[in-house]
Formats: structure tokens, C-alpha cells, sequence
């Protein structure tokens, strides 16, 4: 059934992005909601009943791989273009007979063709994956493309004089050279971009939600766009099988929407797509406030509705609209810059607070008997169980690793050592390696022990959409550590509090707020309050 339009078009262009608007507010209004029901609880009830298929676990360990971010993948390739070709000009200057010395002029030069290069390697849809993959063509453009920057450099030499004095030799061997390392360099992009697509890793993973005919005429029209890098990786949908059969355009149906919150635990994936008309806004809302906690992008398929949309707040897979809801959080250079500044400061930490950690191992060991270091598993990113190092802070034959018990004010299992390296959070400073080695990052939500819990409740029972604090990866500190929300957790509302400055900060996240929190961490550590 088609949407009617009312007199006015302009109702009829603007209505996706209210619809949106609608949408996002509704799914806020569900997630704070004090009488919501508890998702977590839904999500145990249903999954022991109708937990994942084999079919399900085993497309789900097919899927369990990292994918190549495209983004990245072609600013790399553009990078090393151009790096090439500036190394290729100042190499020429040493291969001509009497060695060219490079003067302002050519410093000029180089820069006009590298900036020339990347707008005709991008017209040229040289940074197309669909072309990267395939050799001789991608070539060819190039080689025309590197010929044209040399066509503009003569006609601005002819038409203003720049460049008389520059050595025509160089000029050649500089043209050859870089366009035989273009040609090496493609050759290679080739090979990999092939391999890449045939295992999967340069498509972006995507799950039906919804089934029936709409699903089907979906995932034909996806199907049928030229250069589609949507991998439909299977059908969910809550309804019984008489209502939406099994197997959809030849893809499986592989459980509810509760099964598809554990799948996507399991597997990689990029996109969920719900294949639900827009107009049952009733059922996107409780279909969203289930799915949201997951690290994917979410799209409401809107090809149904044949309604005419704005580029605001909606995207395209070739002429297939979607509404844009939730965005997939720190994705492609994002998280390339995030890891780079994980890398550089927790190196910068462990040099300048390595005195501090030896002083620290050796008081540990004098005060108590037992390893230094303590691990303990905590919830990582998208769900994952991950081992957080600690200093030891408890007596060894106390050690409370699967977290049980909650430490309290003058809890008798803590050290005299323990007691201060705890309020201080020095206890905290061995996590720097886990930072190294990428299961945490320097800032994000704090991991929580698996079994952490207040009043015998475990805290995701306690918070609706608490899983959504692990859309992305935890961090040694956080914007809920810097706002005072650290130490003892023995009402709801702390860890309510906790949710709340978790999901600001995925929400608002970016490398100057990072830095914000990083540098505000030491001066907030001086409230001890609720360390214990």
C-alpha cells in the first residue's frame, strides 16, 4: 500500500525526516520509561526457549571474522598514491645526469600535481572499490589520469611561463617512474581487493528484519543493483511461520528478534535492516528498543512506501532508500584515530608511571603474600568476556574474581596495601596493557565483572539497555568516572547514573572528548569517596 501524499509535496518531501524524528523520540521515551518491561529478562525468557539454531551457530561462526573498513581501505590507497608520487619526484632528482637539485619551483610543481592527481583519480573513479578490484581497468584510469596532470602542467608552463627552468629529463623520468609504481601499487590493490570480496570482508553484512514478500521484493531490489556490497546474511522475524515462511528469496529465516540479539553477539555484522512499512511506527519502536544495543547501523527499509525522500536523514543502497535511525558508533577512521590515540598515550603512561607500577608490584608483594597481579573477567566490547588486569588489592585466599561480592567500606578482605592503591585507582594502571594489546581503550565505559550486582539483581536486570554501554569498547576511565560515578554500587540508581553517562558518551564521542576525560582523570581521582 502506498503512503497518499497530502496537497501539498512538501509534505510529502519532509515527512521522512519527522518520521525519524518520531522514531528516535520514541525510542528514547521507551529506554528512560520507569514502568518499561526489563528487556534482559524478555531476552532470557525467550532465548531459552527458542534459543539460536544449529543452522544460526554456524553462519554465525562463518561471520565471525573482521571486516575491511572501506573508508579506510581507499583513503589508504589514496595516501600511498600520493606519497608515491612526491617520492617519486625527489627520487628522479638523483637518477638525472648531474643530479637535479630541486628548487621552489619544483617543491611548486610536485604540490600542483598532487593535488591535480587526486581530483582526476577521483573523477576517474579510481577509488572505487568495484574498480580497485579489477586490474587492467583500474590502470587504465590511472595511467590516463597521471597523463592529464602532465597535460595541466604543460598548459600552465605554456600559458604562464611557471616552470621554464625545470628540466624537462627530470620532469620525464618523474612521469615514468611514478606512473610504473602507480601501476605496482594497483596490481597489488587488485589482488588484494579480489581476495578481500571473495571472503567477505569488503561487504557490508546485513540482516533482514521482517520477512515475508516485503523482504522478498527487498532483497530483490538489493540484489539487483550494479556493484551491491550488501551480504544478506539472514531473515529474523518474530512472526510464525505461517505468517512468514522459512525460507525468504532463498535465505533462511534463522530465528526471533531475541535470537538475533544473541546472534549479533556471535557475528560480525554491519547493518540490520527492518523490512517493516513505516507506518506501523507502533511496531519499529518495540522492534528498535530491542535491537539498539547492538554496535550495527540500523536502517528502516522504505522501498515499500514508493515515498520521496530528502538526502536528510535518509542513505541509499543504489536507488533503494532507508531511513537512517541508529549509526553503527566510531566507525572506519574514527576508529583507526581512536587506536592511534590509544596506542600513543598509553605508551606515553606506562614510561612515565612505570617507576610508580614497580613501586607498587613491590610494596604489594612485602604487605601480602600471592602474584601481584589480579585478572578478572569483565564484559568487553559488543559482549564479549574479556580478562582485565588489576594490581592485587584483597588477600589471595579472598580473591573474589568472578566479583560476588561487592567490596564495601572497610571491607576485610582488602590489604593496608589494597585500601590505598584502590582509592588512588593505581590499581587501575596495569590495564594499560590491556590497552596495548586492544581489548580495552583509554577511555570509554568502565568494564563491569560479568557477575556485578546491587540488592541480589544483576545490573542488567537492574538498567533496560544496559547492553548498549558495550556498543563500543571500555576504557580504563570515562565520562561516568569524571561526573563522581566511580567506587561502591549499592543502589539502582548509581548504576542507572553509570548507563546514563555511558550512552552520552557513545552518543558524543570524538578524539577532543576523549582528551577531555583523559586529562580531567587525575584531578577527579582526588574524590575518593566511594573507593573502597
Amino acid at each position: 500500500m502506498k503512503i497518499r501524499s497530502r496537497n501539498s509535496a512538501h509534505y510529502k518531501a519532509s515527512r521522512t525526516p519527522d518520521l525519524r524524528q518520531r522514531l528516535t523520540d520514541g525510542l528514547h521515551h521507551l529506554q528512560e520509561a520507569s514502568d518499561a518491561t526489563s528487556f534482559v529478562e524478555d531476552q532470557r525468557h525467550e532465548i531459552g526457549v527458542n534459543g539460536l539454531s544449529q543452522e544460526a551457530l554456524e553462519i554465525a561462526a562463518s561471520l565471525d571474522d573482521d571486516g575491511i573498513s572501506v573508508p579506510v581501505l581507499t583513503g589508504s590507497v589514496r595516501a600511498i598514491d600520493m606519497g608515491l608520487i612526491l617520492l617519486s619526484a625527489v627520487a628522479a632528482s638523483h637518477t638525472v645526469a648531474g643530479a637535479t637539485t630541486l628548487g621552489l619551483a619544483h617543491f611548486i610543481a610536485m604540490g600542483i600535481s598532487v593535488v591535480f592527481a587526486f581530483a582526476f583519480f577521483q573523477a576517474s573513479d579510481a577509488y572505487q572499490v568495484s574498480v580497485m578490484g579489477r586490474g587492467m581497468s583500474q590502470i587504465g584510469r590511472v595511467a590516463a589520469s597521471w597523463t592529464m596532470v602532465f597535460v595541466m602542467l604543460a598548459v600552465i608552463r605554456f600559458t604562464t611561463g611557471f616552470g621554464a627552468d625545470i628540466s624537462q629529463h627530470w620532469a620525464g623520468v618523474w612521469f615514468v617512474s611514478s606512473l610504473a609504481g602507480l601501476i605496482c601499487i594497483r596490481l597489488v590493490v587488485s589482488a588484494l581487493v579480489r581476495r578481500w570480496r571473495a571472503n567477505g570482508r569488503l561487504e557490508r553484512r546485513a540482516i533482514i528484519v521482517g520477512g515475508g514478500t516485503a523482504a522478498a521484493d527487498l532483497i530483490h531490489d538489493l540484489e539487483s543493483q550494479p556493484d551491491n556490497d550488501i551480504r544478506i546474511c539472514g531473515i529474523f522475524d518474530d512472526r510464525a511461520n505461517d505468517r512468514s515462511p522459512p525460507v525468504v528469496a532463498g535465505y533462511p529465516k534463522l530465528g526471533n528478534i531475541s535470537a538475533l540479539v544473541e546472534f549479533g553477539r556471535l557475528a560480525r555484522i554491519d547493518m540490520l535492516i527492518v523490512c517493516i512499512p513505516l507506518r506501523a511506527e507502533k511496531r519499529v519502536l518495540e522492534l528498535l528498543r530491542k535491537l539498539w544495543i547492538l554496535p550495527v547501523d540500523i536502517r528502516l527499509s522504505a522501498h515499500t512506501d514508493k515515498v520521496s525522500f530528502r538526502n536528510r536523514g535518509t542513505s541509499f543502497i543504489g536507488t533503494v532508500p532507508f531511513v537512517d535511525v541508529v549509526e553503527k558508533p566510531i566507525t572506519d577512521w574514527d576508529m583507526v584515530a581512536k587506536r592511534v590515540f590509544d596506542i600513543v598515550f598509553a605508551s606515553l603512561a606506562l614510561v612515565t608511571l612505570f617507576p610508580l607500577m614497580i613501586a607498587t608490584a613491590v610494596a604489594i608483594k612485602l604487605d601480602s603474600k600471592g602474584p601481584v597481579l589480579f585478572r578478572q573477567k569483565r564484559y568487553g566490547f559488543n559482549n564479549e568476556i574479556i580478562d582485565v588486569l588489576k594490581f592485587r588489592s584483597m588477600y589471595q585466599e579472598m580473591a573474589d574474581p568472578e566479583a560476588k561480592k561487592v567490596v564495601t567500606k572497610n571491607d576485610s578482605r582488602v590489604t593496608r596495601v589494597g585500601r590505598f592503591i584502590r582509592k588512588t585507582s593505581i590499581d587501575e594502571l596495569p590495564q594499560l596493557f590491556n590497552v596495548l594489546a586492544g581489548s580495552l581503550s583509554l577511555v570509554g565505559p568502565r568494564p563491569h565483572a560479568v557477575n556485578a550486582h546491587t540488592d541480589n539483581k544483576t545490573w542488567d536486570d537492574v538498567v533496560d539497555g544496559y547492553f548498549a554501554r558495550h556498543k563500543v569498547k571500555p576504557g580504563v576511565t570515562g565520562w561516568a568516572q569524571i561526573n563522581g560515578w566511580r567506587g561502591e554500587v549499592d543502589t539502582s540508581e548509581k548504576i542507572q547514573k553509570r548507563v546514563d553517562c555511558d550512552v552520552y558518551y557513545i552518543e558524543n564521542w570524538s578524539i577532543l572528548f576523549d582528551l577531555k576525560i583523559l586529562l580531567l582523570t587525575p584531578f577527579r581521582l582526588l574524590n575518593s569517596e566511594n573507593a573502597y
